[in-house]
């Protein structure tokens, strides 16, 4: 198993190009794992490392997320985006496929429960439910994907599907994937806040009570 030690570098050698000062633990150090020039150097994955990258130094701390979605896909010539979107966020979700729609796109939007599957199918039961006593149709995640790889898809946007949805999503779709807005209902869907208040309010939650230095 690879142990790389990047979360805890202090160099981050990658950053400068100095890489005889790589640490014992850089993933860099393990010959040829990490020199993916191969792979870069044949389409569509140039192609899409190349615009990433001019987008990433034309819109630096300017450009918001649904910016740079729309300048990706233009850039690209793509024309028709998926949206698989969680029924939570239908609102939300009717806004961006307005905006996209403005943009030129043609949009294939899907919602988490579509094919109205019961929870009981997965073998759960009625105390496991969000709202035990109910009718609640499962998350489908692998429907979501089937129905945007039949329309045929350039790029499908992540919109707020729960934790694991999103991974079936991602395994099962045919086009590639971005996410837009990772779900997470405490935080008002801006999970890296649970990082920035991993040393205050969230900290014994976080590491199961074990004070970290």
């Amino acid at each position: 198993m690879l142990q790389s030690g990047c979360a805890e570098c202090k160099v981050y050698v990658c950053r400068t190009g100095h890489l005889e000062e790589a640490p014992e633990t850089c993933p860099m150090c393990l010959t040829g794992v990490v020199d993916t020039r191969a792979t870069y150097s044949a389409e569509p994955v140039r192609q899409m490392a190349r615009v990433s990258a001019q987008i990433e130094a034309a819109g630096y701390t300017r450009w918001n997320r649904v910016e740079e979605t729309i300048e990706l896909a233009n850039r690209l010539g793509y024309k028709r985006l998926g949206l698989a979107f969680c029924s939570g966020l239908r609102e939300e979700a009717r806004i961006l496929n307005r905006i996209l729609v403005a943009n030129g796109f043609d949009v294939v939007s899907v919602a988490c429960k579509t094919g109205s599957i019961p929870k009981e199918e997965l073998g759960l039961a009625d105390v496991e439910k969000v709202r035990p006593g109910t009718y609640e149709a499962m998350c489908n995640p692998v429907g979501q994907a089937r129905v945007m790889n039949e329309a045929q898809t350039d790029l499908n946007i992540v919109f707020g599907l729960c934790v694991g949805h999103d991974s079936l999503f991602i395994k099962h779709s045919e086009a590639l994937v971005t996410c837009l807005v990772a779900k997470d209902r405490a935080l008002a869907h801006n999970p890296i806040g649970g990082v920035y208040c991993a040393w205050g309010y969230y900290h014994d939650r976080l590491y199961g009570g074990h004070r970290q230095p």
